[in-house]
């Protein structure tokens, strides 16, 4: 019994070890849901997503990039976001999660509209990622700010 319950934990070790990019992998899959949530990922949404997880994230952009694309093409084989936001809660602290939200609601705002998907998707994942609406409101407000400076350096 004893040898049984140590191979049940070191196979769940061994698994562990293999995939290191897990957290990774759970935020992308997350971002390219909130990107599809419209119907369809836009090249300026996956921009955001590849910046968001190298720049604010800390991600190695090999890693970002090989992830990004596998979420891509297995988009439509998405989880549930209790799957997403359980993981989430586990791992990241307050301040993480609502950089999350605020790099959401700068994906879904890149193309330029807010379909009421978005909205109310983000809405629930603040929800179940015990993130306040005032909280969320703030976040989208500050996504909104910076999404609106980076037009006016372009203009």
């Amino acid at each position: 019994m004893i040898k049984l319950l140590k191979n049940i934990f070191e196979t769940q070790d061994k698994k562990q070890e293999l995939n290191p990019n897990k957290s990774l992998e759970i935020l992308c899959g997350l971002m390219v849901e909130a990107a599809n949530t419209d119907g369809k990922i836009e090249e300026k949404e996956i921009i955001k997503i590849n910046s968001a997880l190298v720049d604010i994230f800390e991600e190695e952009p090999s890693a970002v990039n090989l992830v990004l694309n596998n979420a891509i093409n297995n988009h439509n084989e998405s989880k549930s976001l209790h799957f997403y936001t359980s993981k989430i809660n586990k791992e990241y602290s307050d301040e993480k999660k609502l950089l999350l939200i605020e790099t959401l609601w700068e994906i879904v705002l890149s193309d330029g509209n807010i379909h009421d998907y978005e909205s109310n998707l983000i809405r629930r994942l603040a929800g179940l990622l015990y993130i306040s609406d005032v909280a969320s409101g703030n976040a989208k407000k500050r996504a909104l700010n910076k999404i609106s400076k980076n037009n006016d350096i372009r203009s």
